[in-house]
C-alpha cells in the first residue's frame, strides 16, 4: 500500500461497484487522482523531480496514466473501462475490483481459479472441490474474458459455478479483456476472506482434501509459500522440479501463501504476460527477508490427493508472442533476483550460499 502522500488514497480498498458508480468513475478520474496530478504539475514547475516521480507512481498505482503537455497534463485510464452489463460488472483492471482485503479474514482458505478456456477442465476441478473441500473454504472464479463455451458453463443456472462448495457459492468476477495470470490472481485475491490463499490451475483434479494440508503447512512461521510441486535451481537461471527435500520456489499451478503476506508484499506484477517465471518471482518475493532474519522457506507438501492433467496454454496468445512474453518475464525475474543466491536452498554442494 502507498502510505506517503494523500491520506485518502487507498488503491487496495475500492467501494462496491454498481452501474451508477461505474458511470461516475468512467466519466473521469476520482478526486484523489486529480489532486495528485495537480500536485505533480506543481512539483514539476518547482523542478522537484523526485516528488513528481513519486506522484506519478501514485497515480499509476491507482490505474491512471498521465501525459505531460507542456505545463499541463492529460489523464486517461491505464486499462479498459469497466462495463456494466445488466447487474453484472465486467472489470477492465484488477485494481478496479472492489477489495475485501481491508476486512478481517473470516475463513480458513480462499481458492482463486482463473477461468478462460476448456470448460471441461474447470468443471472437473470444481466437482473435485465440491466433493472434498473442507468447511471454511471460499472459491473465487475469475472469468478472465472467457471463451463462449466457458461463459456458457459459468452462466448455466445449475452449472458447476453455481453449486455451493463447502457450503458457499463460488464468487465469479468478470473481466472485459484477458488480464493474464498475474492480473487474474490479483483480481481474485482482492475478494479473498481466507487466512490462507491458494492459486490453483484447472489442470488440477482433487481426489481428496487438498486444502487442509496446505493450510497446516503454513502454520510453520518459517514457511512463506507451500504447494505440491517444488522448483529448485543452482544458478537462478534454470529451474527444475525438485523430487525431494527443500525447494527454492513453488510451482504456480498449486501455490498457497498467507493473505497477510499478499497484502504486505503484493500485488503480483502484471507485467508478467504469462504464467512463465511468475511463480518463481512470487515465491522469491514471499521468501525474501529484506536482509533481516534469513530467507523464509518454500515447502513442498507431499502426497496431496490429486491428479494432474496436461495444463493448457492461453489460447488468446499466439505462439510467437508467447515466446517474447516468456523471455521478458525471465529478464524481469533476473533483474530483481538474479544476484540473490542467498535465496537458494543450496549451491549444488549441499550448503546454503552466502549472500553476494
Amino acid at each position: 500500500m502507498l502510505r506517503r502522500g494523500l491520506a485518502t488514497f487507498r488503491p487496495d480498498i475500492v467501494p462496491p461497484a454498481n452501474a451508477a458508480s461505474l458511470q461516475r468513475v468512467n466519466d473521469g478520474p476520482p478526486p484523489e487522482i486529480s489532486q495528485a496530478a495537480h500536485a505533480r504539475a506543481a512539483a514539476r514547475a518547482a523542478r522537484d523531480w523526485a516528488e513528481a516521480d513519486r506522484l506519478r507512481a501514485l497515480i499509476e498505482a491507482g490505474g491512471w496514466r498521465i501525459v505531460d503537455r507542456g505545463t499541463h497534463f492529460a489523464l486517461s485510464l491505464a486499462g479498459p473501462r469497466d462495463v456494466a452489463d445488466g447487474e453484472r460488472v465486467r472489470y477492465g483492471r484488477s485494481d478496479a475490483v472492489p477489495s475485501r482485503l481491508g476486512e478481517p479474514a473470516t475463513l480458513a482458505a480462499t481458492l482463486v481459479i482463473r477461468a478462460t478456456d476448456a470448460p471441461e477442465d474447470l468443471t472437473r476441478l470444481l466437482d473435485g472441490l465440491r466433493r472434498h473441500a473442507p468447511e471454511g473454504t471460499q472459491v473465487v472464479l475469475v472469468a478472465d474474458a472467457p471463451s463462449a463455451a466457458q461463459t456458457a458453463t459459468l452462466e448455466a443456472p445449475d452449472g458447476p459455478a453455481t453449486e455451493p462448495i463447502a457450503g458457499l457459492a463460488p464468487e465469479v468476477i468478470w473481466t472485459v479483456d484477458r488480464l493474464g495470470h498475474a492480473g487474474a490472481a490479483n483480481t481474485g485475491l482482492r475478494r479473498s476472506l481466507g487466512r490462507t490463499v491458494v492459486l490453483v490451475d484447472s489442470s488440477v483434479e482433487p481426489t481428496g482434501d487438498i486444502v487442509t494440508p496446505l493450510v497446516r503447512a503454513l502454520d510453520d512461521p518459517s514457511a512463506a509459500v507451500v504447494g505440491e510441486r517444488g522448483l529448485t535451481s543452482t544458478d537462478l537461471r534454470h529451474f527444475s522440479e525438485a523430487l525431494a527435500g527443500e525447494v527454492d520456489a513453488i510451482d504456480g499451478s498449486l501455490m498457497a501463501f498467507r493473505r497477510d503476506d499478499f497484502v504486505a508484499r503484493g500485488p503480483l506484477d502484471e507485467r508478467f504476460g504469462t504464467g512463465k517465471h511468475l511463480d518463481t518471482w512470487w515465491s522469491f518475493v514471499l521468501r525474501d527477508d529484506a536482509g533481516t532474519t534469513g530467507p523464509r522457506r518454500a515447502v513442498r507438501v507431499d502426497a496431496l490427493p490429486l491428479v494432474r492433467h496436461e495444463p493448457r496454454d492461453d489460447a488468446s496468445i499466439p505462439d510467437d508472442q508467447r515466446v517474447r512474453l516468456d523471455k521478458r518475464a525471465f529478464y524481469r525475474f533476473i533483474e530483481r533476483f538474479g544476484s540473490r543466491r542467498d535465496l537458494l536452498v543450496a549451491d549444488g554442494k549441499g550448503r546454503r550460499p552466502a549472500r553476494e
